[in-house]
């Protein structure tokens, strides 16, 4: 929680404050108080952001290398979690792949006829 408001509330407290130096003195103070407060809180508010983008990049490249080291050990990838609990992707009906078709080449059969061809 506390870094929270460290992250984010010294920029929503600094655009407050020129938002009421704003409606305080509405002449040249009040205006270039509330461009100077609002500018240096969306600049707070956007360097933070732009930190944990940054962040967020290096826990991929983590990710990453997390699975090569895996793939050197097992020899095969490692499913991600976002694929092992989503959907299973299947083929439409018909479709032949490079895999059904040297399966024929080579005398085994598909699991599933190849649709027929026209020439």
């Amino acid at each position: 929680m506390g870094v929270l408001i460290v992250r984010y509330g010294i920029g929503a407290v600094m655009i407050l404050a020129g938002i009421v130096l704003l409606i305080v003195s509405p002449g040249g103070f009040g205006v270039d108080g509330f461009g100077m407060a609002v500018g240096g809180g969306l600049s707070v508010l956007l360097i933070n952001f732009l930190f944990r983008l940054g962040v967020s990049g290096d826990r991929e490249r983590e990710r990453e290398e997390r699975a090569r080291a895996y793939f050197d050990e097992h020899g095969e990838w490692p499913e991600d979690e976002a694929q092992s609990s989503g959907p299973k992707w299947r083929l439409a009906r018909g479709v032949v792949t490079p895999e059904d078709e040297a399966a024929e080449r080579s005398g085994r059969g598909g699991e599933t006829p190849p649709p027929e061809r026209r020439p």
